[in-house]
């Protein structure tokens, strides 16, 4: 998807979560369309980060070598 078109459905999910969370407590069908539009809304954002991303940039950060984490459990291994 495109970037407005992204930006257009996180209003419109933003807008229902709003009108679900008046509701909230009214049903337990409103709580199962407020969990819903909360899971698309993060889809949504995530969608987003990927739109925003540069394909190139991403393609040289893999051929790059990873750095290995240094765990807490490491320190105490000595």
């Amino acid at each position: 998807m495109k970037r407005n078109e992204i930006l257009k459905q996180l209003e419109e999910t933003d807008a229902q979560i709003k009108m679900y969370q008046k509701r909230l407590k009214s049903s337990d069908l409103c709580e199962d369309l407020y969990d819903s539009a909360i899971l698309k809304k993060a889809i949504l954002i995530k969608e987003l980060e990927d739109c925003d991303k540069n394909p190139l940039v991403e393609g040289f950060k893999r051929l790059l070598p990873k750095k290995q984490k240094t765990l807490i459990c490491d320190y105490f291994r000595k």
